[in-house]
Formats: structure tokens, sequence, C-alpha cells
């Protein structure tokens, strides 16, 4: 009676397996069809379901899928249904999480949209995937000029200025200030030069998502990863312990723009000095 009960699971299985075959090997005929009918949606359709039932056939259809998609994503900004354009890159990078052509693609249909620090995001992750991606790089570096500003590089290459920022870190690290807040650290440099000169804990925060992965690859790259804490996060919005486990004892700040004369640095200063300062005796 066992051999029997095990047999009849065996045939049960081996029936499930032979319909998901079948299945799969029929949303694959209709996803042809529908491709050479230029029926993209549906072919789209057809193609999610065949990588959700047969995982293995990723690879195989990869290069078919991304053409589906990509048309399909066309008809539907050409008809002004964004939600549900994003709605199938999110299916398409759940499958292929680390596609750089989808990432590109997701990239430069958000950079259209006006969505470009979402967009830099997305050229990002599409470089970081393969360094060599030709398309990646050039959409990266133009959504980079919109959303740097010229005057950061003014500012990095000004010695002078660096310099007289470094001795003004140091002496307050050497007078007992070892812990640091570097408030909007576009590229990092402040809170690298805080951990240059002693300070035990820095921490960063950047608004900007590009300034933010701009900032965490210049620390990476400069072995300092692990030593600098940097949030993408407004400096209103630290709290702690949540995001920094302690007050800090010198917060530093480049932020002088138009941003003074709204939610930029008189706010967050006093922000900083109320909640995540050490207060004086």
């Amino acid at each position: 009676m066992p051999n029997s009960n095990a047999k009849l699971h065996s045939n049960h299985r081996g029936g499930r397996e032979a319909s998901r075959r079948e299945l799969v090997s029929r949303s694959l005929q209709s996803a042809q069809h529908c491709l050479e009918n230029q029926d993209f949606g549906t072919a789209y359709a057809h193609y999610l379901l065949v990588l959700n039932l047969a995982p293995e056939l990723k690879t195989t259809v990869k290069e078919t899928f991304q053409f589906t998609l990509f048309k399909w994503a066309e008809e539907l900004d050409s008809l002004a249904r964004i939600q549900d354009l994003f709605n199938c890159y999110e299916q398409a990078l759940e499958l292929y999480p680390n596609d750089e052509v989808i990432c590109n693609s997701m990239g430069e249909h958000l950079f259209r949209m006006g969505f470009r620090d979402e967009a830099a995001g997305y050229f990002h992750k599409a470089v970081k995937l393969n360094p060599d991606f030709a398309d990646a790089k050039e959409n990266f570096y133009r959504v980079a000029n919109w959303l740097v500003e010229r005057w950061h590089f003014i500012m990095l290459n000004d010695a002078k200025r660096n310099l007289t920022y470094l001795r003004a870190i140091e002496n307050a690290v050497l007078s007992g200030s070892k812990s640091v807040l570097d408030i909007g650290t576009g590229t990092g440099i402040l809170s690298m030069f805080a951990k240059k000169v002693g300070a035990s804990s820095v921490y960063a925060c950047e608004l900007s998502k590009t300034m933010y992965e701009l900032a965490c690859d210049v620390v990476a790259a400069n072995n300092m990863g692990r030593e600098i804490k940097l949030l993408h996060l407004k400096s209103l919005d630290i709290e702690i312990p949540k995001h920094i486990p302690e007050r800090v004892s010198l917060v530093v700040t480049e932020t002088v723009d138009a941003g003074l004369f709204g939610e930029g640095i008189v706010e967050s200063l006093i922000h900083a000095w109320e909640h995540l300062l050490l207060q004086p005796k």
C-alpha cells in the first residue's frame, strides 16, 4: 500500500510538471505570435507568465523580453499611462534585478518625465552593474549636469578654501569635538577632513539622492566607507538614536545658498543645536 501511494504522488507530480511545460510552451508561442502582430502588451503579459512559471528560461528569453518590455513601454508612454509603465518596469526588475539595460531604460523614461534625481539613481545602478555600458555612462553624466551644481567643481578645486576648512575642523577636533555631523555633505569632503584629523565618529547627511550616491562613491574610494556614516536624509529628519546613536559635539556645513532663506542652513543649524549637538554645561 505505501508503494501504491508513493506511485500515485509521483504520477501526480509528473502530471503537474507536464501541465506546466505545456502552459509554458503555449505561452511562448502566443508571445511570439503577438510580437509578429505588434501586440506588445499581450506579448509582455505572456512573457511574465512564462518567467514566473519557468524561471530557468530567464537567460533564454532575456533579449526578447527586453525588446517586448521596451516596445510596450513606448506605447504606454504615448498613451500617458505612466503608472502602468512604471508597474511594468518594476515587474521586469523583480525578474531581472541586476539587468543594466532595463535599469538604463527605466532611467530614460524617468528623465524624460522630469524625475531627474530618480533617473540618476537608475543610471548610476546601470553603470555600477556594467562600467563599460556606454549609453548608461552618457546618461548618468548628462543627468549629473542637471543635478550637480557647477559651484561644486569650483569649490573642490579651491585649494585655499579647502585648507581653511581643514584647519578649522582640525582645531575643533583637537579642542575636544570628537563627534561630527556634516549637514549637506555634497561630495563628502568635509566629513573626510573630520575623519582625517582624528574625529572618532563622523556622520553626514545629504538630501539629494544623486549627491548622496556620489558621496558614497567618493568616501569609499578614499577607504573611509566604514568610518563615515552617510545618511540620505534632510538634517531636520535626523533622529537619535534611530539614525545616529549620539548627540554630536561639532556640526559642519556649507549649505550657503538660496536655502539660507528657506529650509536651509538656518533651520538646519537651529535643529542641530537643539536636538543633535551636545549642549554646553
